[in-house]
């Protein structure tokens, strides 16, 4: 009977390995892809990026995250940089924001071309949820899967306080760019 049970064991951990392997095929990652924010008024033009974004898509689900090291952003002046941090977006209390949410549309994974998209989740920025559909392209070319997204965040929406001596500095609404390319999961 022990080596019958032992065959079951084995077979059994056969099957999940495979289901395992299965799951990581159907899995795309990134660790570099690109973020910029920038905001216009008639006075300044405030611009800042990072290419520290990480993001996962799983294809099966259609399920999409991406998440930033809010302090990974670099401007091109560096007191801008510290009032982002300390005064706007309070870096050290809230160091990430985030974005899950599913892909309204089926995709041929398998199929080159280019795909425009929504995906309805959930943006988080300066610890405050926020429900969003965001457009997007998904590019598949041999196998390599690149997004792209713009769109827009409302400071309000986050809780994100813009005192009035600035505010003619700093517009209501924060422009943000995304793309990066992601690499199947092995």
């Amino acid at each position: 009977m022990t080596w019958i049970n032992n065959i079951k064991r084995l077979l059994l951990s056969g099957i999940f390995f495979a289901i395992q392997l299965n799951a990581m095929a159907q899995t795309y990652t990134s660790k570099n892809i690109k973020l910029a924010l920038y905001s216009s008024t008639p006075l300044e033009d405030i611009r800042a990026a990072t290419d520290k974004c990480t993001g996962v898509i799983i294809k099966d689900s259609r399920e999409i995250a991406f998440q930033v090291a809010v302090k990974s952003f670099e401007f091109d002046r560096k007191l801008m940089q510290e009032h982002f941090n300390e005064n706007y977006m309070e870096s050290d209390r809230y160091p990430y924001a985030k974005f899950k949410g599913v892909l309204d549309q089926q995709i041929d994974w398998n199929k080159d071309g280019i795909y425009n998209v929504t995906v309805t989740g959930m943006l988080t920025v300066h610890g405050i949820d926020k429900k969003r559909t965001v457009p997007g392209k998904i590019s598949i070319s041999n196998g390599q899967v690149a997004v792209s997204t713009e769109f827009k965040v409302a400071c309000v929406d986050h809780g994100i306080k813009i005192p009035k001596l600035v505010f003619t500095k700093i517009a209501e609404q924060i422009n943000i760019k995304v793309s990066g390319k992601f690499n199947q999961l092995k």
